[in-house]
């Protein structure tokens, strides 16, 4: 016989939370429990989220965005008083047995990652550069650089030729350079005021949809008391580096997706 329903998990604690309506939701949450730890869960319909329909689905970007909403919802909801695991969109269970079967197997493991996220936040930063700008700010700030325009300016036609090639070639290895180098202080200092931090890989402008390029994409685990030490150090940076065509962005705090381990790994379908 088919069946007509799976169990959608949300997220793990070791600490029962308080479950709230959430509206597009339309069967409630609930929890199931095993030695301490909470699994928040929802029903879904097979049809929608079932392999067949849940492929179907997703080329849907309208149900994709709702029901992601739905999902972010309701783990930042039940985040907001407790610590959890949060478990990526899609994690589903045949059965309340299944889903229990699985908090028992990895009981030790969800306990002591909940062990390590104990007061802490995940907050993301994104640094974004206008190469016109830092060239043109490079342009007049490199003392070479003002050299060579500077023979340019005094040069014959042919001679000059060849020295606008050399100014280019530096132009570039300088905004290389002061890419790399503001991307990684950027990072070190944030670093240092976290309790664990990770590079992710850079998004493309079509998924930024931003004219600049993105030099940095990363994340930091953050103790709560740290937070305001965390967000001044980034205004301090974006002060520093703004008028060079460096933009930072902070956002946060959201469910620790990035640091997480197991459920980042393990597709937990059952």
């Amino acid at each position: 016989m088919t069946r007509q329903q799976l169990v959608y998990l949300y997220c793990v604690a070791d600490k029962k939370p308080e479950l709230k309506k959430i509206e597009g939701l339309a069967d409630g949450l609930y929890l199931i429990c095993h030695n301490g730890l909470y699994a928040v869960a929802g029903k879904v319909e097979e049809e929608e989220f079932g392999q067949e329909g849940l492929k179907r689905n997703m080329a849907d970007f309208e149900w994709v965005k709702a029901k992601v909403s739905v999902h972010e919802r309701i783990i930042e909801q039940v985040m907001a008083d407790i610590d959890v695991i949060p478990f990526k969109f899609g994690t589903l269970f045949n059965t309340n047995d299944s889903l229990k079967a699985m908090l028992q197997e990895y009981d030790e493991e969800f306990k002591a990652i909940l062990r390590r996220l104990e007061n802490k936040e995940e907050w993301g930063v994104k640094i974004y550069c206008d190469t016109k700008k830092l060239k043109a700010f490079s342009i007049k700030d490199e003392p070479e650089i003002l050299e060579i325009e500077d023979r340019i300016n005094s040069s014959s036609v042919g001679k000059a030729f060849f020295l606008k090639k050399k100014k280019n070639e530096l132009l570039a290895q300088t905004i290389n350079r002061k890419i790399n180098e503001y991307g990684q202080e950027s990072f070190d200092l944030l670093k240092d005021l976290s309790f664990e931090a990770r590079i992710n890989k850079l998004l493309p402008k079509e998924v930024t949809e931003r004219e600049d390029e993105m030099i940095l994409n990363s994340v930091f685990l953050i103790n709560k008391e740290e937070v305001d030490d965390f967000t001044s150090m980034v205004d301090t940076l974006k002060m520093h580096y703004e008028n060079e065509g460096f933009y930072i962005y902070c956002t946060g705090p959201w469910p620790p997706y990035n640091f997480c381990g197991l459920s980042n790994q393990k597709v937990l379908n059952a």
